[in-house]
């Protein structure tokens, strides 16, 4: 049996209506002041989902950051159905919904904490409902000392769930894969947090994706070392195709094709 590579997974990063990038720890609830923004698209969502369908880049991910995207959203899953997950604001009023606008599996995240705190009944719930081979845990996150700790409301309100071995063992009970952005270096093109990848590697029994800070071709054979190609990849601002000039879509692309 061949051993298992870690995959470049595409995104779009969807914020009112449009393909943005955007310094994640910057995004709120309570205010757009401080936001920053590194890209924002003059090609619509399914352009990307297009070029993702045409170079066969499956498990990539949809994320609404905040609320006037749902149109935008739809438009990116009927240009590729089937081949894009779909994330933000999902909950058991809405996810069925998004499965039959063509999303193969839903990213749930805040739903799960409510007042900040992990409800396993709600996990339970969610899970009966679109059956965990279509449900996503995003366990995105920020750094607390030697810590990783559970964030949500856009990365602004951390919960009272850790990142680490025994939380992600109780969650991959009831979903087929995990999403986790490393909140306090998404969109900075500084670098992955290579620390959290090799735990990852460690801890993680089921695909996990991880997004952040990547920004040089060479992240994905770190990636790849760290995690013993257990995590995958997601590449945003750092992208030519998002306005980045640090690496290009091509290149991941080949890369990704050498360790299929």
């Amino acid at each position: 049996m061949s051993k298992r590579h870690s995959k470049f997974r595409p995104c779009i990063d969807l914020h009112e209506g449009l393909v943005k990038q955007i310094v994640g720890g910057t995004l709120s609830e309570r205010s757009s002041e401080n936001l920053q923004t590194n890209f924002v698209s003059s090609h619509s969502p399914s352009y990307y989902a297009q070029l993702y369908k045409e170079h066969d880049l499956v498990g990539g991910h949809v994320i609404k950051l905040g609320p006037r995207n749902d149109e935008a959203a739809r438009e990116a899953l009927q240009a590729w159905p089937g081949g894009l997950q779909i994330g933000g604001g999902i909950n058991d009023s809405n996810a069925l919904g998004w499965l039959e606008n063509g999303a193969p599996k839903v990213i749930v995240t805040s739903y799960l904490f409510p007042d900040a705190k992990f409800s396993l009944s709600r996990l339970q719930k969610i899970s009966t409902l679109v059956g965990p081979e279509r449900l996503v845990v995003d366990i995105s996150c920020r750094r607390r000392d030697s810590r990783w700790i559970v964030a949500m409301n856009k990365w602004q309100d951390l919960t009272d769930m850790e990142v680490n071995k025994e939380s992600l063992d109780v969650l991959s009970q009831y979903c087929s894969e995990f999403l986790i952005h490393a909140a306090d270096v998404e969109g900075l093109c500084q670098g992955i947090d290579e620390e959290l990848v090799q735990k990852l590697g460690e801890w993680v029994t089921i695909p996990t994706t991880y997004a952040g800070g990547a920004k040089d071709l060479s992240d994905l054979d770190a990636v790849d070392r760290l995690s013993n190609g257990t995590v995958d990849l997601t590449y945003g601002s750092a992208l030519d195709i998002f306005g980045g000039n640090l690496v290009r879509f091509e290149d991941l692309v080949r890369a990704s094709k050498k360790t299929a």
